[in-house]
């Protein structure tokens, strides 16, 4: 496992392969990959493209593919939102996608470990997950749902069903507090705890998670929404109530590793772009960890 320091957090890099030169090879292109990612958007770098552009050093125009890519998902997300996720979030102009960087980062990272020849594999970026493949021939993915009101706790635990892509994303207040805030009314958001939303694009899911936190009490009716157009998802309030529709967090023991995990075994999907997606989503969890 390789891990990576940068975005102010720590990525796992998990590939279930043989040591060889060529994984070698992935995992430190992987790296890098994050690496530049923190490099363009970082929002504490002066030498960074978005802070260039909050000083307009730089005009729209002027702005690499990747931060043009970045910058039209957050507008994606903002219309899929209904505006309860938005990169304008601190009303003085400037654009901060920092809602949506990570995941999109360690979606791309995964891309490129998949592209490499290695289909089977886990990127953490501080809780936002995607996986690939299988963590062993006989096993999927299993992701831990944790419980932000107890540390080390789990709300339960998602296998991942076997396929290409699956990802989950959650926002909350457990690890930076009231960070995320209303966009309509300017102040912190605290009526969710936490928010879980899973699929098969994390970049997407990254932000509707953040959404949810952001829509506090109007966070459930919002969940319903995507549910509806095949989405799923999980919301801790602050008064302790588990909003979790498709019971994706129930309560689970601690699994044998040769103890198969209930699932809600949500259906692969293919993987397409924030465009074509429109408003697809699948999922459930917490700040996780991942175990087999």
């Amino acid at each position: 496992m390789r891990i990576v320091r940068t975005m102010g957090t720590v990525i796992s890099i998990d590939v279930r392969a043989p040591q060889t030169p060529m994984l070698r090879v992935a995992v430190d292109a992987a790296e890098s990959l994050l690496r530049d990612v923190d490099a363009m958007f970082s929002t504490y770098r002066e030498d960074s493209w978005i802070s260039r552009l909050a000083r307009r050093d730089v005009r729209p125009g002027e702005l690499p593919p990747p931060v043009t890519e970045v910058l039209e998902l957050c507008a994606e997300v903002e219309q899929l939102t209904d505006g309860w996720f938005t990169a304008r979030w601190r009303g003085d102009g400037t654009l901060d996608p920092t809602g949506v960087v990570k995941g999109w980062a360690a979606e791309r990272a995964s891309r490129l470990l998949a592209a490499s020849g290695f289909p089977d594999h886990c990127v953490n970026a501080a809780g936002d997950i995607t996986v690939g493949g299988r963590a062993a021939e006989d096993r999927n993915w299993r992701i831990g749902v944790s419980d932000p009101r107890e540390n080390g706790a789990l709300l339960g635990v998602i296998e991942a069903p076997t396929c290409h892509a699956f990802a989950v994303a959650t926002s909350g207040l457990a690890e930076r507090g009231l960070h995320i805030r209303d966009p309509r009314t300017g102040r912190p958001a605290d009526a969710v705890l936490a928010a879980t939303v899973a699929g098969p694009v994390l970049s997407l899911a990254d932000g509707l998670a953040t959404a949810l936190v952001a829509a506090g009490i109007e966070a459930p009716a919002l969940l319903a929404h995507w549910r509806a157009a095949g989405w799923s998802g999980a919301i801790l309030t602050a008064a302790g109530d588990l909003i979790d529709p498709d019971e994706l967090t129930r309560p689970l023991a601690e699994p044998d590793r040769d103890t198969p995990v209930p699932s809600a075994r949500p259906p692969c999907r293919s993987r397409k772009g924030p465009a074509e997606m429109r408003f697809p989503l699948l999922a459930d969890r917490q700040e996780p960890g991942i175990n087999e």
